[in-house]
């Protein structure tokens, strides 16, 4: 138990309250102050009916006595004290095991350490406790085609054949939000060797790779030919919209191996896969409870179909509340994900999930919905 004895809570007089039970301020009660005890005190004292004893807070409260009296509640006497007024029992008192009952569980396991938390531990006596430290991911964006944001706005005529690269900027703050290290590398060009040595070079500091772009089946997209000597990564077209060809695995051998999520290029397909697989990793390795969105039901504004046999993960708005109900409105037209603007994507705090069984959505129907938003 921490405390393991009752303490004062406060400089005072332990008192047993029944002696107190006539006080008032026309006629305090009058006490013989027998003993002062402080904090440094070790063993506790016995108090007897009808006698106070002085402790300061944090001191043993004496066997027998049942409240402490604050010392402003008195008349401060060192061999007599007038009290006024009648306490309670327990009054000014931490009682054993306060803090913490032995063999409670004080703080959960994934439970995100603050000053609270913190401040709880210590007072059980820890000057350390084992955690969970924030995984260091390596956001790689590939692509010949790609070029950093370094403007606010571009000058008529500059590059404005070539694209701005959405993911690294987008996929840092994702990552960061997650409770990670985000450490955004590139873009990178797709030449085998200098793609090969950039995968490398971040192995010694990654917990996690995240690559987006180079998945194509052209000539140019190499990303699969450099990550195969590398380690294990497996290759598939997934069964979700929007979804394309994403990759997991391993690079590295042993316990220096470290796993990568290779996802597409495309920004709302990367960032839709980033929130179904990668999000609930991170969460997981940096020890969180809760490693998954939010979720609620919502009603569907508007109908569509859906291809059978892929889960449709559509970006939406949500409006609504718990009182209200919730309403759910795709951004774009569910029907071409694949072709979803990253200017409509902007505009979602939500994505709808559709099963894969389901082939209708129907106004009215109630859809599950994970909550991007707060």
């Amino acid at each position: 138990d921490v405390p393991a004895l009752a303490l004062a809570g406060c400089d005072g007089y332990a008192v047993l309250s029944e002696d107190l039970a006539a006080a008032s301020p026309q006629r305090p009660v009058q006490l013989p102050v027998v003993l002062d005890v402080w904090a440094t005190g070790s063993e506790p004292m016995r108090l007897v009916p009808g006698q106070c004893i002085r402790v300061s807070t944090g001191a043993l409260v004496p066997d027998g006595a049942d409240a402490v009296v604050p010392i402003e509640y008195s008349d401060r006497g060192d061999v007599h004290v007038r009290i006024a007024y009648q306490p309670r029992q327990g009054d000014h008192i931490v009682a054993r095991g306060a803090a913490a009952r032995g063999g409670a569980v004080a703080i959960e396991a994934g439970t995100r350490l603050g000053a609270r938390q913190i401040a709880l531990a210590a007072s059980l006596g820890y000057a350390r406790v084992p955690v969970h430290p924030k995984p260091r991911v390596v956001i790689m964006t590939v692509g010949d085609e790609l070029v950093a944001a370094t403007r606010a706005r571009r000058p008529s005529g500059d590059g404005g054949h070539r694209i701005y690269d959405a993911n690294g900027p987008a996929l840092r703050v994702a990552v960061q939000d997650a409770g990670a290290i985000a450490i955004q590398v590139g873009p990178i060009s797709d030449d085998h060797a200098v793609l090969r040595e950039a995968l490398e070079d971040q192995l010694v500091r990654a917990d996690l790779i995240v690559t987006t772009g180079g998945l194509s089946d052209g000539p140019r997209d190499t990303l699969r030919d450099v990550l195969s000597p590398l380690g294990t990564v497996r290759f598939d077209r997934i069964a979700m919209s929007p979804g394309r060809i994403q990759g997991l695995g391993l690079l590295g051998e042993g316990d220096e191996a470290v796993p990568i999520f290779a996802m597409p290029g495309h920004p709302v397909a990367a960032q839709i896969a980033y929130e179904v697989f990668v999000r609930p990793a991170l969460r997981t390795m940096a020890g969180y409870a809760e490693i998954y969105r939010h979720s609620l039901r919502a009603q569907a504004s508007v109908a569509w179909t859906s291809t059978p046999g892929e889960r449709q993960f559509v970006p939406a708005s949500l409006l609504g509340s718990p009182e209200s109900g919730y309403h759910v409105t795709p951004v774009g037209d569910p029907t071409r994900l694949a072709d979803l603007s990253v200017s409509a994507f902007s505009d979602a705090n939500a994505l709808v999930v559709v099963g894969e069984d389901q082939t209708l959505v129907r106004l009215g129907d109630a859809l599950h919905c994970l909550v991007l938003d707060g």
